[in-house]
């Protein structure tokens, strides 16, 4: 799969720019603090067996803002909820896996929040244990609703373009 993003601010960038840009970010303000999460979600089109999946890569300035990044893909023959928050989950863990490598390799060892559009009330409620611990096992810190905006507000937004 070929990784590009689109950032509001910064246009289109690959996935070595976006860590770039991230490791720039952070060291302009090394005493800053800074939250790195990743969050994914999905949305079924009407009346067709595909799907988009949107991943969005956030780096929270924290109190003073935030900047994201946001990864579009388009599936076909999804046909389950189930299928649709593991997808999500997928998504989530490969852009932060490689970005973490790509940052490991240049001395940043950052944790990453991974962002899921589940919770404990609604359809997903059942798939909360599940997704979490294989998030948790993976390294990451895992956050759902009403906790994961990564996921639920901010690749959202971009899941209906």
């Amino acid at each position: 799969m070929n990784w590009t993003f689109h950032s509001p601010s910064r246009g289109n960038m690959t996935l070595e720019e976006v860590a770039e840009d991230l490791l720039l970010q952070v060291n302009q303000f090394p005493k800053d603090e800074f939250r790195l999460m990743v969050g994914s979600d999905s949305q079924p089109k009407q009346g067709s067996k595909s799907v988009t999946f949107v991943t969005a890569v956030i780096i929270h300035h924290v109190g003073k803002g935030a900047r994201y990044y946001i990864h579009r893909e388009k599936q076909d023959h999804i046909y389950s909820l189930r299928q649709r928050m593991f997808t999500e989950a997928s998504y989530s863990l490969q852009a932060g896996g490689m970005l973490s490598e790509y940052l490991n390799e240049r001395g940043a060892h950052w944790g990453w929040e991974v962002h899921l559009d589940i919770g404990q009330k609604g359809a997903t409620k059942q798939l909360v244990r599940e997704i979490v611990s294989w998030i948790t096992q993976s390294g990451y810190e895992a956050r759902i609703k009403p906790d994961s905006y990564g996921a639920s507000k901010v690749a959202d937004r971009y899941t209906k373009h």
